[in-house]
């Protein structure tokens, strides 16, 4: 009763779709989601939609034993892929949401944007069908349909091969964006009547009934390597300024008896009493000015004796300045040597080995890197070795001084 949506690239409908099935499915019974790769924001909706947490499962940076046990359950799976089914890290595509069909053994149903084409919809399908036996596609919802007769053709093309729906163009659900993807769940004071609404569109125009007897795959249980907790007490940053954090991870930290606590530095809430303080990426760059202000949280961080960890955006805001798009500075907590600006903006995109021999994450690890800051400034000592997904060696990424240490990369699995 598990299945994974994918397409044939970005764009074509894959997260509404998604997002309606899970919100659907849920009014009735227990189903799970999960995301395909290093994604923070899509998952947050998968949440919202089904009420239960939602796994990433990265085939690149994830071994096949952690991924076939985070995946475990009893419950209906649904997987969101990410990007078009085959595409995945250079030089070889690894991590794509093919890999994750064929660790899993479970089926593909493929979502077509059929907006601009009609009969050529046969070869492109098929061509997918075809590519990789080992990935086995169940059928295809078509996507953005302009009319009846469009569809009859669409059909006519497809003849022989299963079609589990058909949905008309619908722009009320197109979805806000920014630089990163989607605006995030929490953001969007429209949510809740934007899940239904899609939950809606899907249960009139999808059978899933017929979507849920495309697999009798049992998603069995398996042990695999966690992460063990940087410290006993741990206090995370949780707003959507800092809303980057695997569930993964924190349930790794659970799991080995880690107490986490959460607090919010655009609400000037300082650090809970803790060993180890964790700052994950977001959108610190949106919120700059007020964070600047909030004199309780960076106080909390200067006068702390605990280990502070900052990603991304948290690194940033350990660092002595933030500019934001608009050239504006921003003092932030001035506990690592660093300067970064939004003004200049280069996108900085990709997997990452790291290896740290100092700092609270010594040894190996896989990575991924997001964003469009620059750095202005670093001095001091490097916290990671770093290269990319072709093994290619990176400058060293990150800083750590005294108790506090952060960097650019996405800590996603131990390497």
């Amino acid at each position: 009763m598990s299945f994974i949506i994918a397409a044939p690239a970005s764009g074509s409908g894959k997260t509404t779709i998604t997002l309606g099935l899970l919100r659907a499915l849920s009014r009735t019974r227990t189903v799970r989601a999960a995301k395909s790769g290093p994604d923070y924001i899509d998952p947050r909706f998968h949440e919202a939609a089904c009420g239960q947490p939602c796994l990433n499962l990265d085939a690149w940076a994830m071994t096949p034993d952690r991924i076939k046990a985070l995946a475990a359950g009893s419950d209906p799976l649904i997987i969101e892929g990410a990007m078009g089914l085959f595409d995945g890290a250079p030089p070889d595509s690894k991590g794509a949401t093919a890999d994750l069909a064929r660790i899993l053994g479970l089926p593909v149903v493929l979502v077509v944007d059929a907006a601009k084409m009609a009969g050529s919809v046969a070869p492109l399908v098929k061509g997918f069908m075809d590519y990789d036996p080992r990935v086995r596609i169940a059928g295809v919802i078509l996507n953005n349909v302009g009319s009846a007769r469009h569809e009859t053709m669409l059909r006519h093309a497809l003849s022989g091969i299963t079609i589990f729906g058909v949905l008309p163009r619908n722009p009320a659900l197109a979805q806000p964006s920014r630089h990163l993807g989607l605006v995030q769940a929490q953001e969007r004071d429209d949510l809740l009547a934007f899940l239904d609404q899609a939950a809606d569109l899907v249960s009139e125009t999808i059978d899933i009934t017929a979507l849920l007897g495309t697999d009798e795959t049992a998603l069995k249980p398996q042990q695999s390597q966690r992460i063990a907790p940087p410290a006993q007490r741990i206090a995370i940053a949780e707003d959507a300024a800092f809303a980057f954090t695997y569930p993964h991870i924190l349930s790794d930290w659970r799991a080995a008896g880690a107490q986490i606590s959460f607090f919010s530095p655009l609400a000037n809430e300082a650090p809970a009493d803790a060993d180890f303080m964790y700052l994950p990426g977001g959108y610190p760059e949106l919120y700059a000015g007020r964070l600047a202000n909030n004199s309780v949280f960076l106080d909390g961080l200067r006068s702390t004796n605990a280990t502070i960890y900052g990603e991304c955006g948290g690194y940033m805001v350990l660092g002595d300045t933030l500019t934001d798009v608009d050239g504006v500075i921003h003092r932030m907590a001035g506990l690592l040597p660093l300067q970064t600006s939004f003004a200049d903006r280069k996108l900085h995109l990709g997997y990452r080995s790291l290896r740290a021999t100092k700092g609270p994450f010594t040894g190996q690890w896989t990575g991924h890197e997001f964003h469009y800051a620059t750095t202005q400034r670093a001095d001091g000592t490097p916290l990671f070795d770093a290269t990319d997904a072709e093994g290619a060696n990176l400058s060293p990424m990150g800083l750590i001084q005294n108790n506090v240490s952060g960097s650019f990369a996405h800590i996603i699995d131990a390497g």
